[in-house]
């Protein structure tokens, strides 16, 4: 019987590793393959109307001519803390020249995301993806991810991470109006 259970247990072993080994690979296979339908850098950014958080919809289709940073963020999400006041920099900064700035927040009520924009002072339009369809749409993964949209629409650089002022004024110059 003690034999028995030693094969049984070199088994389980064999079936354990044969399962890791298989979702390694296909972790790997995800991230080399990636989404067809996935927004990606030279693309155009698909059109999207969310309602802001004072109210009104707005659609990113209506910013043509504009550059737009496309923000995808939530109030939970320490990066997305750290870069906010970077992004209202640039806002202020470039806002004259063209330079639009979107933040869209995940899945959160008004009531969430309210106290979060008066502790930061940001001015900037706020979004409310209360579903999560435009997330799922851009497929955003980890969080903040930001989109850097030409004033045509295109999809110049998509940046997954905490940005800094000097690494989003970068790219803003690349995608204001000429």
């Amino acid at each position: 019987m003690g034999n028995m259970n030693k094969s049984n247990r070199t088994y389980v072993r064999i079936a354990v590793l044969g399962l890791l080994l298989v979702a390694l690979v296909f972790a790997l296979y995800s991230s080399f393959v990636k989404d067809p339908q996935a927004v990606k850098v030279g693309s155009d950014a698909p059109n999207f109307s969310l309602e802001q958080l004072k109210g009104q919809e707005m659609a990113l289709g209506d910013l043509k001519g504009k550059g737009v940073v496309l923000n995808f963020w939530g109030t939970w999400c320490e990066p997305c803390k750290e870069e906010m006041p970077a992004l209202q920099a640039q806002y202020d900064k470039f806002k004259d020249k063209g330079l639009v700035v979107l933040g869209v927040n995940i899945g959160e009520s008004p009531i969430a995301v309210e106290p979060f924009v008066k502790q930061f002072n940001v001015s900037f339009p706020i979004l409310l993806d209360r579903q999560s369809q435009i997330t799922k749409l851009y497929r955003i993964g980890p969080i903040p991810t930001t989109f850097f949209i030409s004033p045509e629409g295109e999809v110049k650089e998509i940046f997954i991470g905490q940005l800094n002022e000097a690494m989003i004024a970068d790219k803003v110059s690349k995608i204001l109006p000429k």
